[in-house]
This record gives structure tokens, sequence and C-alpha cells, in this order.
């Protein structure tokens, strides 16, 4: 076993600073696969053409052992590699990693806390799901392909007071996306607008969150050409978006391949 395995959480950083590259040859990296991931699911936002510069961030969570992955505040995600990952406990502790996590990790915490079953959270400014958060306006579903990730319009936070703005900014962003799923499954509707800001995404893992962030954008362009088509166009009816979500969730779900048992 690791020898950081062995120390409390805020001592692992104090070990690796004393020992240095001998800690590092006999104790690799805390969460490897995870970090791997995480990386993997950051630059795929950047492939995907939804961050300019260094906006926008993924994060991974290993519930098992507590332990949050997440992309570091402010860096070229050309230069960025798996050693520049900040490992936090869920009260947003570095655990590892010399840099500092993104600003908005309060939030991604919130949402881990509140909905268990998710394991990545994604952030994005992409243009259309921004644009439809700047209206504060939830994103109707118009047809199949929204229909096929989102049993329902993804919704929009409301605005946040001066004073969650003053105080604990991304934190309260968090709680305003939580109280928006109040009477909303997050399993169902993995994505959500925070108003006057832009879209969070989530998933199973980091992957599935940057994908459905990728969605998210294509449903938020998607609806804008059609109102701009038809301003009146009208939402999808209930028994093809249930038909089109059903067909690829749940226990029913028969879309794609059979899975090999293990």
């Amino acid at each position: 076993m690791p020898v950081a395995a062995l120390l409390s959480r805020g001592a692992v950083n104090d070990y690796y600073e004393a020992f240095g590259p001998v800690a590092r040859f006999f104790d690799p990296m805390l969460l490897p696969i995870l970090r791997e991931q995480v990386l993997k699911a950051n630059l795929e936002l950047v492939r995907q053409g939804l961050v300019l510069f260094t906006f926008g961030n993924v994060s991974g969570i290993s519930r098992r052992d507590g332990l949050i992955v997440i992309k570091p505040s402010g860096v070229p995600y050309e230069s960025m590699t798996t050693a520049d990952l900040v490992v936090t406990d869920l009260e947003g502790k570095a655990v590892e990693g010399t840099l500092r996590p993104s600003s908005d990790l309060p939030t991604h915490l919130a949402l881990y806390k509140a909905f268990s079953t998710i394991g990545g959270v994604a952030h994005t400014h992409s243009e259309y799901a921004t644009s439809w958060a700047q209206a504060r306006r939830p994103i109707p579903c118009f047809g199949t392909t929204h229909a096929d990730y989102f049993h329902g319009s993804v919704p929009v936070t409301d605005a946040m007071s001066d004073t969650e703005i003053a105080s604990d900014y991304e934190l309260n962003t968090g709680h305003a996306i939580v109280r928006t799923f109040q009477k909303i499954d997050p399993g169902a509707v993995p994505g959500v607008l925070v108003a006057n800001h832009g879209p969070f995404a989530w998933g199973a893992d980091a992957e599935a969150a940057a994908h459905n962030a990728v969605i998210l954008e294509a449903v938020a362009r998607m609806a804008y050409y059609t109102l701009s088509i038809n301003q009146n166009a009208d939402a999808v009816g209930k028994t093809l978006h249930d038909k089109h979500y059903l067909r690829k969730h749940g226990s029913q779900a028969y879309y794609g391949q059979l899975k090999d048992p293990k």
C-alpha cells in the first residue's frame, strides 16, 4: 500500500513536499485512472469547441475514496497533464496537487453531495446554451434529439440574489441548481442553465458529463434555430418524448447493443 494512503488527507501534500521525487517513485499519484478520465473529458470539451481559452472545467469523483479530481484554475488546456489536476476531499480541501483547483469547485461539490448517483460534472460557457442561460429561458424539447437525452425541458435556475453573489458565490451557484431540481430527477435531466451564467451538465462519470455537455449545446442550438424558423413552434408531444427517452434509458431500453455479461 502506498505510504500516502496511510496518512491523513491533510498530511499527503506535506509528505510529497518533504520526500519529493523519491516519494513519487514509490507512491504514484492518487487516483491515476480517474485523473486520466478527467483529463480526457476536459480535452473533449476543447475538441468539441465548447470552451475558449481556459474557460470551463470537468471533474470526477471517487465516492469510495471520498475524493474529487478537477481541472486546475486558469491552466491552458494545451499544456495540461494529469499531474496538473487537483485532488480534493468533499469539503474542498486539497489532498494532492500544487495548483489551485477550478474556482467552480464549490459548485461541483454541492452537486456531488445533492445528486448521489452522479460521477462527473462539466461546466462550459458554450455559445448557444449560455445564450439561453442569459435569456433566463429553459430549453423546450422540440424534437427527438433532445428527448433522447433529456426527459423534459432543460431548466434554468432562478437569478441569484445580491447576497448570494456577494457571499460564497460558487457554493450558492450549486445551491441554486439543487433548488431547481427539487421536483426534477437529475438522472433524467442531466443538465441545467444557471441564470445569466451558463450550463452545467453531469453524468455517471467525467466522460458522460462531458458528453452531456456537448449534447446540451447541440439541443440549445437546435432550439434556437427552431424558434427562429417558427416562433410559435410547439414542444414535442409526451408520447413521442417518452418513447425516445425510454428506448435509451431505464430497464426497458432497447437502443444500442447489449453489454457483455460479467
